[in-house]
């Protein structure tokens, strides 16, 4: 990805993470996608109080991080050719695989499935805290995104703090301070238990870049695929409804609400001076730059008052398929599923 300008790990942060951990606890960590609800993925009544945090059905299987590739016999019964050359290309990174679960691994953190979501993230903090965690039995943590369920995912720790908080006030034992996510948008997840890999969802490791490493075609799950985070169609959304308009067709959709307070994200030069605008934010140029700062434009533009969000729709290239698809889910009728 890029160089991203993360503060110091703090060496007695991360020990008393482990601690925390160890007791049961809950501990928001920085990925460099979002931030995750960490547990001990061993211990079941600490994974299902993370579903209690989000409000997230517990059929909702969770991602296991992990050390490195070194974990893959502690929690797969079967590690196909695929899930070798992608953890050597993309671990540490932002690549969930999809493999066959191993009996260690509880219906807890599956969703009662029998396969199971591993990830090595490459943030430095969450780096130092699974190398102090794995231990001998390569231990994981389960870590959804550190929000409510079904609401806009965290890229900082103010995210986490305004939306779940620490005890007493709030529902976290700690948060982690490891400063702005790099990726910003939620992990790749391919899926590696049938007969060709499949992606189950789209992020920073692109289609071109999968098929480039496995020399096979790499195309999206079907209805049959495993249940993964993040797939159901509304997802990601902002309290201020959301709506994606063509960027050509900003101005006659702002002034059929008229009347309406609106928050506005358009490229540069596009629908720039509209009465009834409370906010109005650029979009970044490239899908990188888009995916980074995503998040944090969909907290801000939530908090302006408005009354809808308009965004002009991205370009439809295979780059921007991340960017995309949270855009669609963040739209999506609340009572999608």
């Amino acid at each position: 990805m890029t160089n991203a300008q993360y503060p110091s790990v703090n060496a007695q942060d991360i020990a008393r993470a482990v601690d925390v951990l160890s007791k049961g606890g809950l501990v928001g960590m920085p990925t460099e996608t979002v931030y995750g609800l960490a547990a001990d993925a061993d211990n079941r009544s600490a994974v299902l109080a993370t579903f209690a945090v989000k409000g997230r059905p517990v059929n909702h299987p969770l991602i296991v991080h992990v050390a490195g590739p070194e974990a893959l016999p502690y929690w797969v019964r079967r590690i196909p050719e695929e899930a070798v050359k992608l953890a050597e290309a993309f671990w540490p990174g932002p690549l969930t695989m999809v493999l066959p679960k191993a009996e260690r691994c509880g219906d807890f953190v599956t969703g009662g499935q029998d396969s199971v979501a591993l990830r090595c993230p490459s943030h430095p903090w969450t780096r130092a805290l699974l190398q102090a965690w794995a231990g001998p039995t390569q231990r994981g943590l389960t870590a959804p995104s550190a929000n409510t369920f079904g609401h806009i995912s965290p890229t900082s720790a103010k995210h986490v703090a305004d939306d779940l908080g620490v005890r007493p006030e709030g529902k976290l034992d700690m948060i982690l301070d490891g400063g702005i996510c790099e990726v910003g948008l939620e992990s790749t997840i391919v899926n590696l238990t049938g007969n060709q890999p499949q992606i189950l969802r789209h992020g920073a490791v692109t289609r071109a870049m999968l098929e480039a490493v496995l020399g096979c075609p790499v195309p999206d799950a079907g209805g049959d695929a495993p249940r993964a985070s993040g797939r159901l169609k509304s997802h990601y959304a902002p309290s201020t409804k959301l709506e994606l308009v063509p960027a050509n067709q900003l101005e006659n959709r702002a002034a059929a609400l008229s009347g309406l307070r609106l928050a506005v994200m358009a490229p540069e030069g596009v629908f720039e001076n509209a009465s009834g605008v409370v906010l109005r934010l650029t979009s970044p140029v490239t899908a990188q730059a888009y995916a980074h700062s995503l998040y944090e434009a969909l907290h801000t533009l939530d908090a302006a008052g408005a009354d809808r969000i308009l965004i002009a729709i991205p370009p439809q290239e295979p780059e921007w398929a991340a960017v995309n698809d949270r855009l669609g889910r963040a739209a999506a009728d609340k009572d999608a599923s």
